[in-house]
């Protein structure tokens, strides 16, 4: 009887549990959604850069001695003709006395040689010697005059090494580095000074790899710049063949045509270009739509079953959360926020 009584328990407690037993249902998660809209796209690539000029000159002498004075300083407006410094000459001048008076010991030498050529020329002329004779003394003179040329040549390169001892400017500009001081020796050839001419301006930009293909010599640029509100059209001049080894970048120079504004030296500049090569199959997205597996970028989008689907997607741009893509069609549905929780055909409820 004891027995009968627990098998009843036990198949009274089996009843009771099958009776409780709930089913769970999987709940259809909401997600945010953006449809597809073709974006009618007008950004702009922007670049920042400094205003330099576009010619600047290294200065230096011609000849090397003691900076003996500095007549200007950083900064400074120079015209052209301005003395900016000045060497020794002493050493110099000695060599130019030295050259005068070699010119006048060869000039000496060729009246003797002449004197002796006209005689033996006036005995020749009454058979008094042989040609050979004559010939001789001709071949002297034409070494003597050959001498005394030489001697001038050397006498005019010393009085223009005089004349090197002042440097200055050979065109208007501004100053804009000084290398050296009153007291310091200097070799021939040395920069000592750089002058930039301030009368043809440019903007000077560092182009990304990426970016070289949609800028060429000769597209318009707006340039803006940072201390006042004038904008110019600026006109690409140069494109650096060469990316800097460092940065990459390749240095492109923007020129200023028709420069009204206030604009000096080493100002902070912006230059916009407009994007180029753009199609209605652009869309603009937020970046947390991009759902990126290696190096494919794709997105999660909603099918007609209201069920999740991925596509690929190729990434244009970036900015400020935004990302620019292609490769979608206008009305589709894509997922933007939770995209690394769903799964491939995932059943979903759009929000709103």
């Amino acid at each position: 009887m004891k027995k009968k009584f627990c098998l009843l328990i036990i198949l009274a407690m089996i009843f009771t549990g099958c009776g409780n037993e709930t089913v769970e249902i999987e709940k259809i998660p909401y997600v945010k959604t953006q449809k597809v809209v073709p974006a009618s796209v007008s950004t702009e690539n922007i670049y920042s850069g400094t205003v330099c000029g576009r010619y600047e000159t290294n200065m230096a002498f011609q000849v090397g001695g003691k900076i003996l004075s500095r007549n200007v300083e950083v900064g400074n407006y120079v015209r052209n003709g301005d003395l900016l410094l000045t060497i020794d000459s002493k050493d110099i001048l000695q060599q130019a006395n030295q050259g005068d008076a070699q010119v006048n010991s060869a000039l000496a030498q060729l009246k003797l040689a002449e004197n002796n050529l006209n005689r033996y020329r006036q005995l020749f002329n009454e058979d008094a010697i042989s040609a050979a004779v004559l010939d001789q003394y001709q071949t002297n003179y034409d070494a003597a005059l050959a001498n005394y040329k030489n001697a001038q040549a050397v006498a005019r390169q010393s009085h223009n090494a005089l004349a090197y001892t002042n440097l200055t400017a050979n065109t208007s500009g501004v100053i804009s580095a000084i290398n050296v001081e009153a007291g310091q020796i200097v070799s021939a050839g040395q920069t000592v000074l750089t002058l930039v001419q301030t009368d043809e301006l440019e903007v000077e930009i560092n182009l990304p790899e990426n970016k070289l293909s949609e800028i060429k010599i000769g597209d318009s640029a707006e340039i803006s710049f940072w201390a006042n509100s004038e904008k110019v059209t600026g006109i690409v001049r140069e494109i650096s063949p060469m990316a800097d080894s460092t940065a990459r970048t390749y240095r492109v120079r923007i020129s200023l045509p028709n420069l009204h504004a206030e604009i000096y030296l080493g100002m902070t500049a912006s230059a916009a270009f407009p994007s180029k090569n753009l199609s209605s199959n652009y869309c603009i997205l937020p970046l947390s739509a991009i759902y990126q597996t290696g190096t494919q970028s794709q997105v999660w989008i909603v099918t007609a079953e209201n069920k999740t689907a991925l596509k690929n997607v190729i990434v244009q741009e970036f900015e400020n959360n935004e990302v620019l893509v292609s490769g979608l069609n206008a009305g589709e549905i894509v997922i933007t926020a939770g995209v690394h929780k769903l799964r491939e055909g995932q059943e979903v409820r759009i929000r709103g």
